[in-house]
């Protein structure tokens, strides 16, 4: 037991041993740190606003609505000279930024093109044009399915929306339709249960966005006989397009029909014609389609006529081929952009949009073809036979072959696309 004199001794050194300790971090009392405050973090300083262009409406009237007026308009036209002023479509999206402390926008932003996006933003010294290549990363992908009633229902059944998108998912179907234009007629020669298998390119964006780049091999079984399109392109000879496993092109002089996906409403031929209620010759196809559906040109040409007629075509467009052959496209609602006479337009490009212009119960589109100035039946039209591979360039297609082959049907390969499934509903 400790004497207490002795525990006074114990008590005292533990005291002075603290305050020692105390006195050792005097530097960090509260009292002699310097007074500062907790760091400002500025997490929503702007507000952003989209300002959409509407139909028939101007770009100065849709960025008033955004704040920009007058010699702030006349700056922001100066700097922004990668913007289409006058071939501005509706729909197209500004995203306006502004400092919520001020009344002005400080940045605008519009998407060119899937590739492109101008941003055109406000300096000292007045608006500063930027234009942004946005990357896209290309993915090999494998699609197949079953058609039921229609590819494009078999699509959007096989594929979903995080795939590709609604939009997407329609052009892959024009495309596979371009692809087989003249091998297979999707409105007549599939049957329910007819399979597909499509090797294709996917874009994807730093944003997440996705949609259909091109088909690089495609298979397609009609009445269960399979029809192959393998793509090949030869940079030194300028040979590009489908051919079949045989090397044969899939490309004709001219597409089966103007339209992707048609219902022949009226055949060549007499006919009673259902405004005039008279039997007159029916010189022409038509292609019964909804109201916008593009108008392609069936064969590389030279536009000769473009514009409204007084006639039963209404709004028209007449291109002239090889051979002495002619194409007329009747009753539309709208031409193809910046179309004029004597433009070339290649096959396949979009000329017009189906209209029900002129003599016309509804929408529509009137086909002709002419051979030196005579309206001939365009279904019973022999288009002759798709020019071969070169026989130089026989063993460079087999192996160009043979690979997209291993990745459309992989049957176990280790080097297989991703592969897609059609989902059974």
């Amino acid at each position: 037991m400790a004497l207490p004199g002795r525990a006074s001794h114990y008590v005292a050194a533990g005291l002075l041993t603290a305050g020692g300790l105390l006195w050792a971090t005097h530097e960090a009392w509260p009292w002699r740190r310097p007074l500062t405050a907790a760091p400002i973090v500025v997490t929503d300083a702007y507000a952003e606003v989209t300002a959409t262009l509407g139909r028939r409406e101007t770009l100065a009237a849709v960025l008033a609505r955004a704040g920009i007026t007058g010699r702030d308009y006349a700056g922001f036209l100066a700097a922004a000279q990668h913007l289409p002023v006058r071939r501005l479509r509706p729909g197209l999206a500004f995203q306006v930024r502004r400092l919520k402390t001020d009344s002005q926008p400080e940045r605008v932003t519009v998407r060119l093109s899937p590739e492109r996006r101008l941003q055109v933003t406000r300096a000292d010294a007045g608006w500063i044009e930027t234009v942004e290549t946005i990357p896209w990363t290309i993915v090999r992908l494998r699609v197949t399915g079953a058609i039921e009633s229609s590819l494009y229902d078999a699509l959007d059944r096989a594929v979903a929306d995080t795939f590709l998108p609604g939009g997407e998912r329609r052009a892959l179907a024009w495309a596979i339709a371009d692809v087989y234009d003249w091998e297979v007629d999707f409105t007549r020669d599939v049957r329910s249960g007819d399979r597909f298998i499509v090797l294709l390119e996917r874009l994807e964006s730093p944003e997440g966005e996705r949609r259909f780049g091109r088909i690089l091999a495609a298979r397609v079984d009609v009445v269960r006989t399979p029809s192959y399109a393998f793509y090949f392109e030869d940079g030194a000879s300028g040979i590009a397009g489908f051919y079949d496993e045989q090397g044969r092109s899939l490309r004709r002089a001219f597409l089966r029909a103007p339209l992707a996906f048609r219902r022949i409403s009226s055949r060549f031929g007499s006919r009673f014609h259902p405004i005039l209620h008279i039997w007159r010759a029916h010189e022409g196809v038509d292609f019964s389609a909804p109201y916008g559906t593009p108008v392609r040109a069936t064969a590389d040409g030279v536009v000769t006529r473009v514009g409204r007629e007084e006639g039963g075509y209404g709004n028209v467009i007449e291109l002239r081929h090889a051979n002495g052959i002619r194409t007329r496209y009747g009753h539309l609602s709208a031409f193809g952009r910046g179309l004029y006479v004597g433009e070339h337009v290649e096959q396949g490009e979009t000329i017009g949009y189906v209209g029900s212009t002129g003599l016309s119960t509804g929408p529509h589109l009137h086909y002709e073809f002419l051979v030196s100035g005579r309206p001939t039946n365009p279904q019973r039209k022999d288009m002759g036979s798709g020019t071969p591979i070169p026989q130089r360039l026989r063993a460079a297609y087999d192996s160009v072959r043979v690979q997209l082959v291993t990745q459309l049907e992989p049957h176990g390969s280790p080097h297989t696309a991703p592969t897609v499934a059609a989902r059974d509903d």
